[in-house]
């Protein structure tokens, strides 16, 4: 198959995400917490709130101006499972049709609270159909959704084999800078931000001795008079991933699927494909982003898979830490 036109993708995904930076940006500014934050339906995927749904339209109606110009399909948190295909066979003629995965806001409730920041997360793959896998994504970008109190915002892409790159939007002087992307270097989790994702209610015991038993084996005995690992729990899968990239972060695990699976759940929220779309941002920038197992961190490109991974900020941090990871969660929740 041929591939996709990287630099043509990279400038609409641009479009998107300031799109949706700047309409959710005044409409923060003009709406009290309780309208951000009131429950407006519950879908396959996530709750959606107030705050979702207002982006939905904008995003929707930048896929609609890229459809003249190119045909795809767009799946994304919140809207139709099946994904909704833009453009004419006409507008395919030149280009490949692709699969466009997007989560509009990747930490909402941090957002929505005017916490923390959150991220609007874009990725897309060659079209497959129903066979496209998230290890497919070719061109992924991550536009950071700032709360009312910043003033700039990160924005950060990567192709497959093209590297990954970064600015710092400044959104009072509207001008912009570049913004690398470091990774740490370290090759051991002392005195590093090290998280194992343990967000919400259900099966947070059994998270908490599987964060212990990693923590005793990459560092040791407990030392109580010191506070030699910290951990950040970054309600944004896509966040995590931000920070990895940027060298805050050493490592980050989610093995909520796997956890909610050990305590006997059939069905349960958890990350989904569309949290992780922009791996190759943190993968291009020289994270090591893998399954818990530590095999390729893959699934369906959709909207309802629980998929679990692992962050490393470095191949020699990955090296030392991937087998702990794997052997602890095997012990406590199988593989």
């Amino acid at each position: 198959m041929a591939t996709l036109d990287h630099g043509s993708i990279l400038a609409h995904f641009r479009a998107i995400g300031s799109a949706i930076r700047d309409a959710l940006r005044a409409h923060m500014l003009e709406q009290s917490t309780e309208v951000l934050a009131r429950t407006v339906r519950d879908d396959l995927g996530d709750t959606i709130f107030g705050i979702d749904a207002h982006v939905e339209d904008t995003l929707i109606r930048e896929c609609e101006t890229w459809g003249g110009s190119q045909r795809f399909t767009l799946l994304a948190e919140g809207l139709d499972p099946a994904g909704i295909t833009f453009g004419t066979d006409s507008s395919a003629t030149s280009t490949p049709p692709f699969r466009l995965l997007v989560d509009p806001i990747d930490g909402t409730r941090g957002l929505m609270f005017d916490k923390r920041s959150a991220w609007c997360l874009l990725g897309a793959a060659p079209d497959r159909g129903e066979a496209t896998r998230l290890a497919d994504v070719e061109v992924a970008m991550m536009v950071e959704l700032p709360t009312t109190r910043q003033a700039t915002s990160d924005v950060l892409w990567a192709t497959a084999g093209g590297g990954a790159f970064g600015e710092r939007h400044d959104l009072v002087r509207a001008t912009i800078r570049p913004l690398p992307l470091r990774p740490s270097q370290a090759d051991t989790l002392l005195h590093g931000f090290a998280s194992v994702s343990n967000f919400f209610q259900g099966g947070k015991e059994l998270i908490a001795r599987l964060e212990e038993a990693i923590l005793a084996r990459a560092l040791g005995p407990w030392n109580p008079d010191k506070a030699e690992v910290y951990c950040d729990q970054y309600i944004s899968s896509g966040g995590q991933l931000a920070e990895l990239a940027l060298g805050r972060d050493r490592f980050v695990l989610d093995v909520r699927p796997l956890v909610h699976r050990a305590l006997g759940a059939a069905s349960s929220l958890a990350c989904r494909p569309y949290d992780l779309v922009t791996w190759l941002v943190a993968h291009e920038a020289g994270c090591v982003i893998r399954d818990p197992s530590g095999a390729p961190l893959d699934a369906p490109l959709d909207v309802t898979t629980n998929v679990g991974f692992a962050g490393y900020a470095n191949a020699a941090l990955a090296a030392r830490m991937l087998p702990i990871v794997r052997e602890e969660v095997e012990r406590l929740l199988g593989l």
